[in-house]
């Protein structure tokens, strides 16, 4: 039903005799009428996607909070439009890929998978071939990028390499090349938005209403999980009592959507920022006042925006001070409501501002074993996969913390089944917020084990004792004590009875009753070329809070490399397809990513930091922070630079050709 879908599967002793026999498979199709615009598809009289269903509508959701009609009766002002994020996708280095083997001996199966998701995955494929869960081993090693695509259970080709190896009893690998991971994998972004929103004379927000479309795809293997993420992201830091929403997921010929780093967020903030920035001009505030004075304060903590949220709890603000990350935002970028859009060199510059709450950490749980072993080396084991985001820095940070020994020492392993049992997977921002905090309570599980056992060896109280250094020891007398190879030996004795589990060890889950929110505000600063169109990010300055940060250096990584996935998806990035279906960007050479030149010549990153309440750490998900305001920001900086034209950005990404059109209609 869509250009990439898998139909064949070859199997050959190198790539070029597979490629050759495909010349021996003939297909025959049934045409399908293509249905590639999500609005178009809609309607009645739209061809169907899938025979068997009335309609194209694969999901259809309504959420009230309040009287959203009762507040737009009591507006002064009404803002309304139509806004378009269009599709792009989450293009890793590495592409996907799966080696998989199989042990005819033992009758285990390991499997080498690019996902993101190794346990589930294990689960899954030793439900599909019937084999025990222990004789099934996926391991993800250090995979280059995940950014949601690689996190789809099943994609056909994690299920087809390890039933080759089981069947022909020989390893068998897969690795896509760039063109199949362009129309293969599953991509993201694509909505449409009729958003208004309701305004008192002093600028303050009555009410808010969005009905959207999310075009799917040809199938709905994530549901209406980014729809809802999008719905529960519309609010910001705003408060708002009165809210509707309708969305609407389309299904269309086109690959599948599923959630790509943001997952629904940069579109929400696109269209509430894009709402402020109008309201803001029509009753003559600043883009600044006018957020500044719908900001929910500290003390109104935590905020019940009304909304349930993707893991089934509500949306609820745990905690953070967003009037004070505006402040400190307007105090490093110099932005003020009195600036004037300036000229340089014959380019335009402009200034915009976004603000942002974003939801992370989503549950259920994570796992973790922390274990000291007899020569006093310390381990960490968790279920989550890498692809670059730094856990293994982290966690051994996390538990060095409370081991007392040097985090270079410790050993972190990640991603491999035959290691752990139980876990969900990286995704969503989550690890420092759910995995790390499981980490945590394993160690100090494992600190209260080796402070026991050296109070008794020592027949003191353990209060009185300290862990810090490699050591067990007496406060003030860190001559009498344990090293943690000692105590490692001396918890599993060969003789004698003991009184707790033997060994050093620790498994501990940590499942968040809800996920915690970070929050954050960015202004930007472009130049636009009157003569091309074209839109350069030239610096960019973004205040974010995510918590009590565990590593300074990695939270910065995190958001630099948002930035870049927002800085494509704003100005550069968009899988086209043509009115028969076909995608016409299958290469870096038509679909275009950032490269070092295009980030801005500065970026400016501050951090606050408003502990969570919801997690032993405080700690809050980053991964994502850097993506989610650009659209909102470039837009209404481009909005500011050519104000004296009375252009306004609606539609993302901003393309030169369609903004040199805007610019000479007005010139």
């Amino acid at each position: 039903r869509y250009v990439g879908e898998p139909i064949a599967f070859i199997v050959a002793e190198s790539p070029y005799i597979a490629r050759d026999a495909l010349e021996y498979i003939e297909v025959e199709y049934e045409t399908l009428e293509p249905v590639v615009d999500v609005e178009e598809a809609t309607k009645p009289e739209a061809a169907l996607v899938h025979e068997d269903m009335p309609n194209n509508i694969a999901a259809e959701h309504v959420s009230e909070v309040g009287d959203y009609e009762s507040a737009l009766s009591e507006a002064s002002l009404v803002v309304r439009e139509k806004f378009i994020y269009n599709r792009g996708g989450g293009q890793s280095i590495e592409t996907r890929g799966v080696v998989a083997s199989f042990d005819t001996r033992t009758e285990t199966l390991t499997v080498w998978d690019s996902t993101q998701a190794p346990i589930p995955i294990r689960n899954g494929l030793a439900s599909l071939f019937n084999l025990p869960e222990s004789n099934v081993r996926v391991i993800a090693p250090d995979v280059g990028g995940g950014f949601g695509p690689k996190i789809m259970l099943f994609y056909p080709e994690e299920i087809l390499i390890p039933f080759a190896a089981i069947q022909l009893k020989r390893p068998v690998k897969w690795i896509e090349d760039r063109r199949e991971y362009s129309i293969a994998a599953n991509q993201e972004r694509i909505q449409v938005h009729y958003a208004e929103a309701a305004f008192d004379p002093e600028g303050r927000i009555l009410g808010l209403k969005d009905d959207f479309l999310v075009d799917t795809g040809a199938y709905t293997h994530y549901g209406v999980m980014i729809p809802i993420i999008t719905m529960c992201t519309m609010p910001g830091p705003y408060r708002i009592r009165n809210m509707w929403f309708r969305f609407r997921s389309v299904f269309t010929t086109k690959n599948i959507v599923t959630p790509v780093r943001g997952a629904g967020r940069p579109q929400a903030v696109f269209v509430m920022e894009r709402l402020m920035d109008i309201a803001a001009g029509k009753l003559g505030m600043g883009r600044a006042a006018i957020r500044r004075i719908n900001l929910i304060k500290p003390e109104e903590m935590p905020w019940d925006t009304g909304l349930i949220y993707q893991d089934g709890a509500p949306n609820e603000y745990d905690s953070g001070n967003y009037p004070a990350l505006l402040e400190r935002l307007l105090e490093i970028s110099g932005f003020s409501d009195q600036r004037k859009p300036e000229k340089r060199n014959g380019e335009r510059i402009g200034l915009g501002i976004a603000l942002y709450v974003e939801g992370s950490g989503v549950g259920p749980y994570e796992m973790a074993k922390v274990k000291i072993d007899f020569g006093g080396r310390v381990s960490v084991i968790t279920g989550v996969g890498s692809q670059g985001q730094g856990h293994f820095t982290v966690l051994a940070q996390v538990a060095a913390e409370v081991l007392g020994v040097d985090p270079e020492s410790i050993s972190v392993t990640v991603g491999d089944t035959a290691k752990m049992e139980w876990g969900v997977g990286t995704f969503a921002s989550r690890s420092a917020a759910v995995a790390a905090p499981a980490v945590y309570n394993a160690a100090v599980k494992v600190r209260e084990k080796a402070i026991k056992l050296a109070s008794k060896l020592l027949e003191i109280n353990p209060e009185d004792l300290e862990m810090s250094g490699g050591r067990v020891y007496v406060k003030d007398r860190p001559d009498i004590g344990f090293n943690l190879a000692e105590l490692a030996q001396k918890s599993a004795p060969l003789r004698g009875t003991i009184e707790e589990d033997p060994g050093l060890e620790a498994t501990a889950f940590f499942s968040p009753k809800g996920s915690v929110f970070s929050s954050g505000a960015c202004v930007a600063e472009v130049s636009v070329d009157g003569e091309t169109g074209k839109v350069t990010l030239r610096r960019l300055w973004l205040v974010h809070d995510c918590g009590r940060i565990i590593n300074p250096l990695i939270v910065e990584g995190q958001i630099h490399g948002g930035v870049a996935m927002g800085l494509g998806s704003t100005l550069l990035e968009e899988i086209i397809y043509d009115e028969t279906g076909q995608p016409l960007a299958t290469t870096f050479m038509d679909y275009l990513i950032p490269s070092a030149t295009d980030m801005p010549s500065e970026t400016k990153i501050d951090h606050m930091e408003t502990p969570t309440p919801k997690n032993p750490l405080g700690a809050k998900g980053v991964g994502e922070a850097g993506v989610i305001p650009i659209a909102a920001a470039v837009a209404s900086a481009v909005d500011d630079a050519l104000s004296d034209l009375g252009i306004f950005i609606r539609e993302i990404p901003v393309k030169p050709d369609k903004l040199w059109m805007q610019i000479k209609q007005q010139t």
